[in-house]
């Protein structure tokens, strides 16, 4: 752990520095040729593929399809939503020439995609029939970020944006509301061992252009918030401006009810955040591109190395060999530890002359024992499954112990200087989040008191989650 250390600067003192040293030292980006833009490394990048794997997966089982939507956005259609477009203006990339010659009309880069989707659903949609349309879409957008941070706020960054058209309100409030857990939630905590908070977005922190807003909240490793993924209820705001309509079955010409939603590459950087320590990353072996890596510690145990390695594949596990023997061990012991890498196996002519292999679980501060060759391929696959629980109640129990109960908002600001706190939303208020703003500190969320999703802004004793945020 001390020669790890050395390459890190430490949590407890300067989590930001801590935070980009680990993504630069696991190899996982580094920054790209224009302010805010970002160049995902193939490991960090393996870590993105399985989570969008695991979240495609669960899209499609709620009946989306996917589709793709073009880059260039007319200006006009932006300037069709009041709200959206006023919302968005601050972080526009505008194209106002190609070709060599002005463009008669500005193209956006997209930052989001309701208003073309939008001229699409009016297209496509005509019937009661036709509906609900259910589209996802897999794609990069641009925001222009005054402050960028790889992976949490950069100027490009990779995301999926659902969008979809139904025929009543409580329909779209349903498929919202079930992406928000059947998908979001569950590749959170399922996936990448997170826990979150869920719940309802105040007026002022809604989405430009919805009439609901619902998100999913973590707390980062320095006892901060960090907004994991969004689902909108847009109303009929975007039907109105676009003109989506369906002939019912009734004849009558009706608006259709519309929702967005959307999680990015920042799941990435709150994998980071979350379950990130001292020594580096820690992975959990869902979204683990290398679940295991096998070094030999010398020449004469490649082999045997490599052995293990096609054991462990044949059993459906992510591994790879480190058999880099005329390099230092230590160093490579390391970078495996930096990268997170959930076990690590090592194979020296000790252990072989014993029948054994060093199993080292990352996910367990990096705890050693030495495993009988012929229960080596058990033992792991037993340590994967309980090392991906573990790290979730890990970061479950530290995200716990950091929530604090207040009831005024002097006690919320004192306890979001290391955490969260959880207050009514009476002893807040509009007027109670302008002093919050003042202090850098934001509601992240609304719940019913037994945890549930209010369905309305005015819902008597509703609970706020306060906090500071990334």
């Amino acid at each position: 752990m001390t020669a790890t250390r050395s390459v890190l600067a430490a949590q407890a003192t300067d989590f930001p520095r801590w935070f980009q040293d680990v993504i630069a030292k696991a190899e996982l980006a580094d920054n790209g040729p224009v302010r805010g833009t970002m160049v995902v490394r193939p490991y960090g990048y393996g870590i993105w593929e399985l989570l969008q794997e695991a979240m495609n997966r669960r899209i499609k089982a709620t009946g989306a399809q996917n589709a793709y939507f073009p880059l260039l956005i007319p200006e006009s259609y932006l300037q069709r939503e009041a709200e959206h477009v006023e919302g968005f203006s601050p972080e526009l990339a505008v194209v106002t020439h190609a070709g060599g010659k002005q463009l008669e009309e500005a193209a956006i880069i997209r930052p989001t995609s309701e208003t073309v989707v939008g001229e699409y659903l009016a297209k496509w949609i005509q019937s009661y029939r036709d509906l609900p349309l259910l589209l996802n879409q897999w794609a990069n957008v641009v925001r222009w970020e005054l402050r960028p941070r790889l992976f949490l706020r950069t100027t490009e960054f990779l995301w999926q944006e659902g969008h979809t058209a139904h025929a009543s309100a409580e329909d779209a409030r349903a498929f919202a509301t079930k992406i928000l857990y059947d998908v979001y939630r569950d590749v959170m905590v399922d996936v990448l061992a997170i826990p979150v908070v869920v719940g309802r977005k105040t007026r002022r922190e809604r989405f430009a252009g919805a009439v609901n807003t619902m998100t999913l909240e973590a707390m980062t490793g320095d006892g901060k918030a960090l907004q994991m993924g969004t689902s909108h209820e847009l109303g009929q705001n975007f039907a109105h401006a676009f003109g989506i309509g369906y002939l019912s079955s009734e004849g009558r010409r009706e608006l259709a009810w519309t929702t967005s939603w959307g999680s990015s590459t920042r799941m990435v950087g709150g994998l980071i955040m979350v379950h990130g320590d001292d020594a580096g990353l820690r992975v959990p072996p869902a979204v683990a591109p290398v679940q295991v890596v096998v070094l030999a510690v010398k020449d004469e145990a490649i082999a045997a190395a490599r052995g293990i390695v096609d054991e462990l594949t044949a059993a459906g596990l992510r591994v790879t060999v480190d058999d880099r023997a005329d390099q230092p061990f230590g160093r490579r012991a390391v970078n495996w530890e930096l990268k997170g890498v959930p076990i690590r196996i090592e194979v020296g002519p000790r252990d072989l002359a014993a029948g054994n292999a060093t199993v080292v679980r990352r996910l367990r501060d990096s705890a050693k024992a030495a495993v009988n060759l012929t229960e080596l391929t058990a033992h792991v696959a037993a340590a994967i499954e309980a090392d991906q629980a573990h790290l979730l109640a890990d970061a479950t129990a530290r995200q716990t112990a950091r929530i604090t109960a207040t009831s005024t908002i002097d006690e919320a600001i004192e306890a979001a200087a290391s955490g969260w706190a959880r207050i009514p939303y009476d002893a807040v208020g509009e007027q109670g989040e302008d002093r919050l703003a003042e202090s850098g500190i934001t509601v992240r969320c609304l719940q019913r008191p037994d945890g549930s999703l209010p369905v309305d802004d005015d819902e008597p004793d509703l609970v706020a989650y306060v906090a500071r945020s990334y």
